[in-house]
């Protein structure tokens, strides 16, 4: 990269953090990476889920509820065509309804292509689409245990005892605990730190046997230990 181009792409992003706000961006950010995930979904491949990892999948409880959402957007769009009588205004409506449906698409493929992922070295990486996404390194895993939790109905959410939520359909299968804390960065921008993880897996015994199977792979020996 030249250094008028650098200057001129430096300049740029300047102006863009200036003029459209921290939420904004992040919000485009995630449309963009769920449009992406559509693609991805097509071509049925999924997101950085490395060679002998295990994904985790996590949308069994929204499934339902985001077709179902999709088929009531259709009939809204077909219901407008029907009544709207000007062009002008029905084409408009047209765009946006099925820029709706394509969206509500993406956002459920960014799910799927984008499940938890348990690495071959017992790391934990929990996910919600494009909205989340939280690497815990295996050393920093203390336990995992199936848990199964009814939270309140947000998406993320931290309590004041440091007990991180990522819920799916209002509830969490899967707890683990770990042994310092660990940051992360919500949909919108804001950062907490969290020392309990509480998470949604469709297969929640799988995932608990794939972390505790990994990190004791790779645990050191004690009865090796030179003496």
């Amino acid at each position: 990269m030249n250094r008028p181009f650098a200057r001129a792409a430096g300049w740029a992003k300047g102006v863009a953090e200036t003029l459209i706000p921290l939420v904004a961006r992040r919000l485009l950010l995630h449309e963009a990476r769920a449009l992406h995930s559509l693609g991805l979904w097509v071509l049925r491949r999924r997101h950085q889920v490395p060679e002998g990892a295990l994904a985790v999948a996590y949308t069994g409880p929204q499934t339902a509820m985001m077709y179902g959402m999709i088929f009531v957007s259709v009939i809204e769009t077909v219901g407008l065509a029907l009544v709207i009588p000007w062009p002008v205004v029905h084409a408009i409506l047209l765009v946006i309804d099925v820029y709706g449906v394509v969206l509500i698409l993406a956002l459920h493929a960014a799910c799927v292509v984008r499940p938890h992922v348990v690495g071959s070295d017992g790391s934990l990486r929990i996910r919600y689409g494009a909205l989340f996404d939280l690497r815990v390194p295996a050393a920093t895993i203390a336990t995992a245990r199936v848990d199964r939790r009814y939270p309140d109905g947000r998406l993320v959410r931290l309590g004041p005892d440091g007990v991180l939520d990522l819920a799916v359909g209002s509830q969490t299968t899967v707890t683990v605990e770990l042994t310092e804390p660990v940051p992360f960065v919500r949909p919108l921008g804001r950062r907490g730190v969290a020392r309990t993880l509480r998470f949604h897996a469709d297969a929640p015994r799988a995932a608990v046997a794939a972390l505790t199977r990994a990190r004791a792979e790779v645990a050191p020996d004690p009865s090796a230990a030179p003496r």
